[in-house]
């Protein structure tokens, strides 16, 4: 069955970096695009960024633009959220999540917290 799994997540000062990555399996993963999104308490989840299946085109929330790089590695079923300048205002958990055949599969969730 398809599963996502996110890690990399943690405690960083404002203006640190954080590397999230997903890994992903039970599908044929070059053949989809991946997405991050996050959900911060209280709040709506949202998109951050999505990468095409080759990992060619991506597309980010204004609010993350410059500052986060969504990447793929194909050969090892990884999807990465890399993010640098953060801020408070990007704490959150952050999910991986992959569309397959009109139904959603999500990861459980990795806790990123920008505080001094």
């Amino acid at each position: 069955q398809v599963q996502l799994v996110e890690s990399g997540g943690g405690l960083v000062q404002p203006g640190g970096s954080l590397r999230l990555a997903c890994a992903a399996s039970g599908y044929r993963f070059s053949r989809y695009a991946m997405a991050w999104y996050r959900q911060a308490s209280g709040k709506q989840r949202e998109l951050v960024a999505t990468v095409s299946s080759a990992g060619t085109i991506s597309d980010y929330a204004d609010s993350v633009k410059g500052r986060f790089t969504i990447s793929r590695d194909n050969a090892k079923n990884t999807a990465y959220l890399q993010m640098n300048s953060l801020r408070p205002e990007d704490t959150a958990v952050y999910y991986c999540k992959v569309s397959i055949l009109r139904t959603d599969y999500w990861g459980q969730g990795t806790q990123v917290t920008v505080s001094s």
